[in-house]
């Protein structure tokens, strides 16, 4: 049987890591399909060997186009930018676009791993909760700040770029986890803004193939 031309994003509806990466590729307008993968059920379909020829590291999101399959959701947006480069989601500008990177790696190496299923498995179920709040705190205390210096209408200047891609899904997995939000005014302005734009609102969570009707909106 012959692939599919279209791209292939495997996702989790849950995955903060995934959506982010569907929401470029809906802001590039990329027509792709969707496998999805439970993180949850019967341990967790990521671990199964059919997935784990797909990705190794056994997570996702997970992007097959072009003829090459690649992992981890800020190495699959900097490719789409690099051969779909419309809308412009690095600034042309070497300053902003170190600040881009320098948010999107706070928010997808120094929060969102502290605060993953898998480390959640490993702190235990009574200490879950608060462990979470702790680390998203803790991170969301520096990036308010680093974004009272960046931010204009999103989190550098005026444009969407790729550390909105990381902000919104991260300010979600915070009200997830009931993080007191009012301490972050910028983050809480921005992530607004974000999500009252069409890429964030098809790419959500709640509107997913895998969302549970429970959570669909």
């Amino acid at each position: 049987m012959a692939e599919s031309s279209k791209p292939i994003l495997y996702s989790y509806f849950r995955s903060s890591c995934s959506w982010r990466v569907r929401i470029a590729l809906a802001l590039k307008n990329i027509d792709h399909e969707t496998v999805t993968i439970n993180l949850t059920k019967d341990g967790g379909q990521q671990f199964s060997e059919e997935f784990q020829a797909v990705n190794p590291m056994k997570q996702v999101p997970v992007l097959k186009i072009d003829g090459i399959t690649i992992g981890q959701s800020l190495a699959i947006i900097e490719y789409l930018e690099e051969t779909r480069p419309t809308p412009r989601l690095l600034p042309q500008d070497p300053k902003k676009r170190a600040h881009v990177r320098m948010i999107s790696d706070l928010l997808a190496s120094g929060i969102q791993p502290l605060q993953n299923l898998s480390m959640l498995k490993q702190v235990g179920q009574e200490k879950q909760l608060t462990w979470a709040q702790q680390v998203i705190g803790s991170g969301f205390q520096a990036l308010e700040q680093i974004l009272q210096h960046t931010a204009g209408k999103y989190c550098v200047g005026d444009e969407v770029t790729m550390a909105d891609l990381c902000l919104a899904p991260q300010v979600a997995n915070a009200e997830r986890y009931k993080v007191d939000l009012s301490p972050y005014s910028t983050i809480s302005r921005i992530n607004k803004s974000l999500l009252a734009l069409e890429a964030f609102q098809v790419s959500h969570p709640c509107r997913q193939p895998d969302t549970p009707p429970e959570l669909r909106a």
